[in-house]
């Protein structure tokens, strides 16, 4: 048995159902010799965002792993692995290498090297000896701490070289999970219910932790409003009285007001990030935060409260103690928040009713989200933004219901991203409708993977809003948009998608929509991929309430 082949056995023993890939890897054959599926990509960073999406659907109880070739490979996967690290997704990344005695020689790309500063761990397998010990290693820390890539680069002559024995004796890893201090949770809890204005944020931990319903709990024993990050998304179902919708770069009118009246702010499963895509943390409130990463206490904000612990676990500490608190029927709707939840809402949407029933033609973004809103059961759709104006408008109505209808992302925002994410998700979930939503530059990135989820009978749904421009780039160009048009794209998408297998379609109507999705939809029924181009006006204008005030 060779070094592949261990290195196969393992992932087989950890639950490793596929592997996206790009050759010439020895790795490929290996694992398909073990029953895992080899999907190759046509480039090596949708293959990444592939692994992506399945671990961010999979709640990282089951890994997506990529596998490519040493050197351009490695190259060429950089800027996948480099996004996964900044939305904070676990995926196992293992490269070819050089021959050990090729290591550190220029110009050969020695991963470990230039890897490690958007990987939580990267290895080298110095022999074959240590091949389990490794990939135990990565194991535990792609299942403990904050969730991201881990890679380990598996040289050529480690991968060829004879392992000893027959056997490969490996345990897959046991996640371990802690609580928090009661301490802290009691002193938490209790500022908590003194507040008159206290708001929840949950990010994607929530769902990692697969704690929804105890949130759900949490929030209507305390009678507190929740919304929730860009990445954490569908953490908390926007139907709920409670809902609050999404913060980011573009938001809700509910969770503006409610940020702007909040006199508690309490983050579950969210690392309070600064960055332009999370909505801005309150000044001058008391901040508690529930974290399994210590290194994100006191990041960006010093915090006033800390439970260090695994989200699921400290919110059933804390409902025990709101209950010690409160008693065992907690509190009403004290302050009218149900109320003024649902009347803010309702404000929020007459004012944006007339762009998502618009009939423009061209046709607006926001009519587009209304009739697939309509086209799909929302229940059991899986639905992601790409990069710019499709994130900004879709992320404030999608609704969602339950954990992952929605992949929210940012914090890197690469264009293409998308796309891979749905291949990725659709192979976690294959019963839910798959659907991601681009522009025309981001399919530039990535389009030709369409005939990745065409050959291997992926029935994904890509839509592609094309305004023949890149939206808004015209004001930080302004000469060279005017003087060589810069901003300007081309091409014929549906046209494209056709030549690479897939089922599509080009509507320039909104009466057109509905029938394009139903076909789409059922082309995805029979396994095959769909792309429908909506020919959409240069849509500027989203809720982006924090920036305004």
């Amino acid at each position: 048995m060779d070094g592949d082949r261990a290195i196969a056995k393992i992932l087989k023993a950890e639950g490793v159902e596929w592997m996206a890939a790009f050759p010439a890897q020895t790795l490929i054959d290996a694992v398909a010799q073990e029953g895992i599926r080899p999907i190759i990509c046509r480039q090596e960073r949708t293959g990444v965002n592939m692994a992506d999406g399945y671990s961010r659907v999979m709640n990282g109880k089951s890994i997506g792993v990529f596998s490519m070739q040493r050197g351009p490979g490695a190259e060429n996967a950089f800027g996948g692995v480099a996004q996964a690290y900044a939305d904070n997704v676990p995926i196992l990344v293992l490269p070819g290498g050089h021959d050990r005695d090729k290591y550190d020689s220029h110009p050969g790309f020695d991963s470990v090297d230039h890897y490690g500063g958007i990987t939580k761990w990267a290895g080298y397998i110095t022999n074959p000896e240590r091949i389990p010990a490794l990939m135990g290693r990565a194991f535990s820390l792609l299942k403990h701490g904050r969730p991201a890539p881990v890679l380990i680069e598996i040289p050529t002559d480690v991968a060829v070289g004879d392992y000893p024995g027959q056997n490969v004796e490996y345990i897959p890893v046991k996640v371990q999970k802690s609580s928090a201090n009661p301490d802290d949770v009691r002193d938490l809890v209790a500022d908590l219910l003194k507040a008159k204005a206290p708001v929840i944020n949950a990010g994607q931990g929530v769902m990692y932790a697969e704690a929804t319903d105890d949130l759900i709990e949490f929030a209507e024993l305390i009678n507190v409003p929740v919304m929730t990050t860009l990445a954490g998304k569908s953490a908390f179902p926007e139907n709920h009285p409670l809902a609050l919708g999404t913060g980011g770069h573009s938001t809700t009118l509910m969770v503006a007001r409610f940020l702007e009246a909040t006199d508690f702010f309490l983050a579950v499963g969210a690392g309070l990030s600064d960055t332009h895509f999370n909505s801005p943390t309150p000044q001058g409130v008391p901040i508690g935060q529930v974290t399994n990463a210590v290194d994100d206490l006191n990041k960006n904000v010093r915090l006033t409260h800390g439970a260090v612990g695994d989200a699921k676990l400290v919110l059933r500490q804390m409902i025990e103690e709101a209950k010690r608190q409160l008693g065992a029927s907690g509190r009403g709707d004290v302050n009218g928040v149900v109320e003024e939840v649902a009347s803010i809402k309702a404000e929020f949407m007459t004012e944006w009713g007339p762009h998502l029933n618009s009939d423009e033609v061209p046709i607006s973004p926001y009519r587009v989200l209304t009739e697939l809103a309509k086209a799909v059961d929302v229940e059991k759709a899986i639905v992601t933004h790409d990069s710019g104006y499709p994130r900004e408008q879709f992320v404030p109505f999608w609704p969602v219901l339950k954990p992952h209808n929605y992949i929210g992302w940012g914090k890197s925002t690469q264009l293409g991203y998308g796309l891979g994410l749905a291949i990725g998700a659709k192979l976690a979930k294959p019963d839910h409708h798959s659907i991601n939503v681009m522009g025309d530059a981001a399919f530039g990135m990535s389009g030709l993977d369409i005939e990745t989820a065409a050959r291997c009978n992926i029935g994904i749904l890509t839509i592609v809003l094309n305004n023949g421009v890149m939206t808004h780039y015209d004001k930080h160009m302004p000469f060279s948009s005017k003087s060589h048009r810069t901003n300007v794209f081309g091409g014929d998408y549906a046209k494209v998608a056709e030549g690479l297998g897939a089922y599509s379609e080009q509507v320039e109507t909104p009466d057109a929509l509905a029938g394009a999705f139903k076909r789409a939809i059922d082309a995805n029924t029979a396994g095959q991929p769909a792309l429908i181009e909506v020919m959409t006006k240069a849509e500027e204008n989203v809720p982006n309430y924090l920036d305004e005030g």
